[in-house]
Parts: C-alpha cells; sequence; structure tokens
C-alpha cells in the first residue's frame, strides 16, 4: 500500500475530507441512511407449472429472467407479463449476462450444458458442453469476458470465454460449489458441503484461496458488494455472513429466517437481502466498512426462497408457489411436498419509507 505523507498544519483538513468520502461510500444511520419499509406492493400470476430456482434481473433490458426446470421465462415485471422463453435448457439452474457482449447464458444441469443467447432477440444461438456434471451456480465477469459454472456434480468449476463460447478450462475445488459471485478480477463460489468459500482468478483460472465461513452452515446464496469488498452468503442455520473478499475474515454475522437459497446487493441503497423459505426477506444496511446490521425483516410469501434485485427502482422481486403436503416414506422423515397447479406467482416488493 502506498503511503500519504502529509504535514501536520495540513493533517485535519484532510481528515475531514476522509470523513465526508467515508460517509457518503457508506450512509451511517440516523443520518444519511435510508428509511427501510419493504412490503408486497404487487402479486403476478405466471403460467406453467414445474419448479424454479434462480432469477436474474437485466438492468438495461428491464427484464426478468427465471429458470424454469426445461427453459427460461422472461418477464416484463412491472406488467406482470411473459414476453418470451428460452427453450432447451434442460435442467437449468442460473442466468448469467454479459451487456457488453450482447449475451446470456444458463446453466443446464441435467445435459452438463451452457445455453447462449442473443439478449436482444431473446434466441438461442448455441450450446456449449462442459467436461462436468451439475452446472449450478453461473456467474460472468466482464473483467476477463468469462463465463464460470459452479459443478454440483463434479466439485468443480468451469470456465467458458463469452466472446468465443469456448471452454477455457476446469478448476477442481475442495467440495460442492453452491452459489457464486464475481468482482474486481475474481469469482467466489460458496462451498456447501464444506462450509467453506473459494476465491478464483479469473483471467489466470487458478484457485487461489479457500476460507472457513466461521459458524455459517450449509452456505447457499452469495452476492457481492464490489465496491467495497464484500461478500454475501447465507447460510442454512439462519444467518447471512459478511465477508471481507480480500482477507476472507468475517465481517458480521446476521440472523435471516429459514430456507434461505439467495442473497443480492443493491449497490445504490447500500442494502443487502436474503430470500427466505419461511416468508420473510431479511434486509442489511452496510452502515460502515466495519458495520453491518439488519433493518427489516419484511413478510413475503412461503417458498420465496430466491429473489433479484432491480437496481434501478431498488424493488425485489420472488417467485413462488402454493404447495400440497404429504406423508413421509416409511423411515423418512422428510415431508414431500406437491405443487399445485396454476399457482405460480412473481413477488414484487417495494420501499415505501
Amino acid at each position: 500500500m502506498r503511503r500519504a505523507i502529509v504535514s501536520a498544519g495540513g493533517s485535519a483538513a484532510v481528515l475531514a475530507v476522509l470523513a465526508v468520502l467515508c460517509a457518503a461510500a457508506f450512509p451511517v444511520r440516523g443520518g444519511a441512511a435510508p428509511t427501510v419499509n419493504y412490503q408486497l406492493a404487487h402479486t403476478f400470476p405466471l403460467p406453467g407449472d414445474g419448479g424454479w430456482d434462480y432469477l436474474s434481473y437485466d438492468a438495461v433490458g428491464k427484464r426478468l429472467f427465471v429458470s424454469r426446470a426445461t427453459r427460461v421465462m422472461v418477464i416484463d415485471p412491472a406488467a406482470g407479463t411473459v414476453i418470451a422463453e428460452i427453450p432447451d435448457t434442460l435442467g437449468v439452474h442460473g442466468i448469467a449476462l454479459a451487456q457488453e457482449l450482447g449475451k446470456g447464458f444458463t446453466s443446464n444441469g441435467r445435459d452438463n450444458s451452457v445455453s447462449v443467447f442473443d439478449l436482444r432477440t431473446l434466441k438461442t444461438i448455441g450450446k456449449v458442453p462442459i467436461d462436468a456434471r451439475n452446472p449450478d451456480a453461473i456467474v460472468y465477469d466482464a473483467v476477463s469476458k468469462r463465463v464460470f459454472t459452479g459443478n454440483g456434480g463434479s466439485a468443480s468449476v468451469t470456465a467458458i470465454d463469452a466472446t468465443t463460447n469456448t471452454v477455457v478450462g476446469n478448476v477442481a475445488l475442495p467440495g460442492r460449489p453452491e452459489f457464486g459471485a464475481a468482482g474486481n478480477g475474481m469469482v467466489y463460489f460458496n462451498i456447501e458441503d464444506k462450509n467453506e468459500i473459494v476465491a478464483i482468478d479469473t483471467r489466470k483460472n487458478v484457485l487461489v484461496n479457500t476460507w472457513p465461513l466461521g459458524t455459517c452452515d450449509g452456505p447457499s446464496g452469495l452476492s457481492m458488494d464490489v465496491a467495497h469488498h464484500r461478500l454475501f452468503p447465507s447460510c442454512g442455520n439462519k444467518v447471512m455472513m459478511v465477508i471481507d473478499s480480500d482477507s476472507g475474515a468475517v465481517v458480521a454475522t446476521l440472523p435471516i429466517g429459514q430456507g434461505t437459497d439467495a442473497t443480492a446487493f443493491d449497490p445504490g441503497s447500500q442494502l443487502a437481502f436474503s430470500s427466505n423459505g419461511d416468508g420473510t426477506l431479511t434486509i442489511a444496511h452496510e452502515d460502515s466498512p466495519g458495520a453491518v446490521s439488519v433493518v427489516q425483516n419484511a413478510t413475503t410469501q412461503a417458498g420465496a426462497r430466491t429473489l433479484a434485485v432491480d437496481t434501478n427502482t431498488h424493488n425485489v422481486y420472488l417467485v413462488t408457489a402454493q404447495f400440497t403436503l404429504g406423508t413421509p416414506a416409511p423411515g423418512q422423515t422428510r415431508v414431500p411436498r406437491t405443487m399445485v397447479p396454476g399457482t405460480f406467482t412473481l413477488l414484487v416488493m417495494s420501499n415505501h419509507p
């Protein structure tokens, strides 16, 4: 780190400037911090039955991409209408968007491939087969112009050149990756079965760090505040961690709801969100570089465990459905659930200060 040399007479002025800059970067609660009061603003019924996984919001096209097992639904979230569907994405988990390349990518877990589609026409350009099983999370890194898939069945990450749609190579991991996030030339993945997080250099395609996640058990969702080098993994034991993305140090441990499967960070409001299957949305605010605290637990709907944030309006989008509960099989404790046909729904959460 380059040191700044300041004369004694000018130190007070410099400190005052630094204080203003820090306050602008991290609004302080009770001062410039936003008033947080997220409420369910709209519910839109959506067609089609079957499960779902991750959501991705296109801030340029103002569209919401929702994975639906065999296809991706493209939704106008302001109107709650389906614009298009991207077909033939067998076992799709996630959607990554490369705006500067005009492309989108889907991770197809059941045929071990990545679909590439045109962001303008929403038509499939082609498929990239990968030498790994069950690509799940998928992340685009603008620094390297590569797409990275976390492969749950192979304990690996596959890098794909997003300009040529060709595989660069695989990186072995210490366990099963769940979700990922990219920033500052690195891509990070939760290791769900080891309660760790890994850091991969996106240009070298090399694993450079593996960090324990403290008290986190079963990390699932992951997002990143790129500007301030913070990661937000959510965990199965009802906590969301705040991790320094440079050192792996635990900055904070926050209580969240049960059944989380995603987090998101909104740089415009400095808010981090955890969507929880118990029907809550936990919202935390970055008060300062070393202080993050929960500011609200908003009510959503049971089953709404994944989300995406609209960085233009600061709305939060979730999807869910109604389920009927069955009887556990002999010797089993897990209660089977069956989705009620025709109940798939988009939830729009808005801040009402």
